[in-house]
């Protein structure tokens, strides 16, 4: 089984860029700000839902039953990665937080909430790029 990890380090580039775009703006209503915001929220949720899927095809690499791997919903691919090692218990946690986040995200789309959002990516940013390489490692090792 092979697996590229590229999207998912484009996708965090991109989020990286609209966060550098946003400190570079001075007000806040300005709706160059709003452009950047909306950019890095929008990354934000592209990056989430591909690490979901690259963790749900590693998992699928520690054996078992690809069908019930399929079935887990989002939280539970976020568990059984902390099982397994491509997370540890603080990173599983910041996951879920991130993943109600977006679920939180497709529903509200208020300024205070986006702001809120923000406030995660950094640290999501950082969670991110050390994941795809824990990724890449389970496809290297199962060739």
């Amino acid at each position: 089984m092979s697996l590229n990890i590229e999207h998912l380090l484009r996708t965090a580039s991109t989020l990286e860029q609209a966060l550098l775009a946003i400190q570079k703006v001075a007000d806040q209503d300005d709706v160059t700000f709003d452009l950047y915001r909306n950019a890095a929220i929008k990354s934000f949720e592209l990056s989430l839902e591909t690490a979901g899927k690259l963790m749900r095809k590693a998992l699928k690499a520690y054996g078992g039953s690809p069908r019930e791997v399929d079935k887990l919903v989002f939280n539970d691919v976020l568990r059984h990665a902390g099982k397994h090692g491509l997370l540890d218990t603080d990173e599983v946690e910041r996951w879920l937080v991130y993943r109600a986040n977006r679920n939180n995200t497709a529903h509200d789309y208020g300024k205070g909430f986006a702001n809120e959002t923000l406030r995660l990516l950094p640290q999501y940013l950082e969670d991110v790029r050390q994941l795809a390489p824990r990724i890449q490692a389970v496809f290297d090792a199962s060739v």
